[in-house]
C-alpha cells in the first residue's frame, strides 16, 4: 500500500546528524553552536591587540624614537640613534608623534666627570653651610631673646676667668713675699759658696713665678677672646632682632685664640759671688 500524507516517512539518520539542532515542525529553531575558542586563537588575538603598544613601550622603544639636538653651530639635528655631534650635551628623545619621551644626559669624559663632581661637591657644601647658618642664627635668637640675656651670659662667662686671674695675681704676691727672706739670706754669702738648700729654694721660686706669669698671660688672652666673641654675637643679634632673615648675614666671624704675650722674666736676686775652686798643683811628673 502506498504511503499517505498523514503517515509521514521518518527522515534518514544522515539528515538528523546534519541538522542536530532541528526540532519538529512547528517548533522554534535553535541557533547553531559556536566552535570552542582554542589557546592558539586566544594568543593570536592578544598579540594582535597589544603588539603595537608593546613596540612603543618595551625595552627596544628607543629604536622607534627620534633623537634631536642643536649642534654647536646652531643646526637642528635629528636621527634615529644618539647623535655623535651632541654627545657632550643633552639630547631629546621624541616619540613618533613628536611628544617628549625622555632627556638623554651628556656623555662626559673622565676629566669632565671629575670637574662636574667637584662642582656638585662645592654646591653641596654651600647648601650645607647655608643650612648651618640658618640653624645657628635661629639657635642664637632662641638662646638670647634680648640684649639683657646676652649681657648676663657674657658676665657669667667672664666671671670664672676673672676669678682665675685674681688667684694668679695673689699667688704672684705670695711668691714675691716668699722670695724676700731668701734674697736676704743669699746676701749674707757674698763672695762665698751659696748653700745648696738656699740655691734650690731660689730656683724653685723663680720657676713658680715664671709659671704663674705664663698662666696670667693665657688667662688675659682668653678674657680678651671671649669678649670679642660676645661682641660679634651681639652685633649679629642686633641685626636679627631688627628683622634680618636667619642665614642671610653670612658666616659667623671666627675669633681665633690670641697668642699670649711672653711673660717678662722675674728679676733674679743678686747671687753672691761663688768662690772659684783652687787650682790643683802641677806635679813635676806632668811637666
Amino acid at each position: 500500500m502506498a504511503p499517505t500524507p498523514s503517515d509521514p516517512t521518518p527522515a534518514p539518520a544522515s539528515a538528523r546528524e546534519a541538522a542536530p539542532n532541528a526540532v519538529d515542525a512547528g517548533g522554534p529553531a535553535k541557533p547553531a553552536a559556536r566552535p570552542p575558542l582554542t589557546w592558539a586563537a586566544l594568543g593570536f588575538l592578544v598579540a594582535t591587540v597589544t603588539g603595537p603598544a608593546a613596540a612603543q613601550t618595551g625595552p627596544g622603544a628607543g629604536a622607534n624614537g627620534i633623537y634631536t639636538c642643536t649642534s654647536d653651530q646652531g643646526r637642528k639635528l635629528t636621527s634615529d640613534r644618539p647623535i655623535a655631534e651632541c654627545l657632550h650635551k643633552e639630547q631629546l628623545l621624541l616619540n613618533r608623534d613628536g611628544s617628549l619621551r625622555s632627556v638623554i644626559p651628556p656623555t662626559y669624559t673622565a676629566e669632565e666627570r671629575a670637574e662636574r663632581e667637584a662642582r656638585e661637591r662645592r654646591a653641596a657644601e654651600l647648601r650645607a653651610a647655608q643650612f648651618d647658618a640658618v640653624r645657628r642664627d635661629r639657635n642664637l635668637m632662641a638662646r638670647y631673646p634680648n640684649e639683657e640675656a646676652h649681657a648676663k651670659a657674657r658676665e657669667l662667662a667672664l666671671g670664672g676667668l676673672r676669678l682665675a686671674i685674681s688667684a694668679t695675681e695673689r699667688r704672684l704676691k705670695d711668691l714675691a713675699a716668699e722670695r724676700i727672706p731668701l734674697v736676704n739670706e743669699a746676701e749674707f754669702y757674698q763672695g762665698r759658696q751659696l748653700p745648696q738648700k738656699i740655691r734650690q729654694q731660689l730656683d724653685a721660686n723663680d720657676a713658680a713665678v715664671e709659671a704663674q706669669k705664663g698662666a696670667a698671660a693665657n688667662q688675659t688672652a682668653e678674657l680678651e677672646r671671649v669678649n670679642k666673641l660676645y661682641d660679634a654675637e651681639l652685633e649679629r643679634l642686633r641685626r636679627l632682632w631688627s628683622g634680618a632673615t636667619p642665614g642671610s648675614l653670612g658666616p659667623m666671624p671666627v675669633v681665633a685664640p690670641l697668642a699670649p704675650p711672653k711673660p717678662a722674666s722675674a728679676p733674679r736676686p743678686p747671687r753672691p759671688a761663688q768662690a772659684s775652686p783652687a787650682s790643683p798643683p802641677v806635679s813635676a811628673a806632668s811637666r
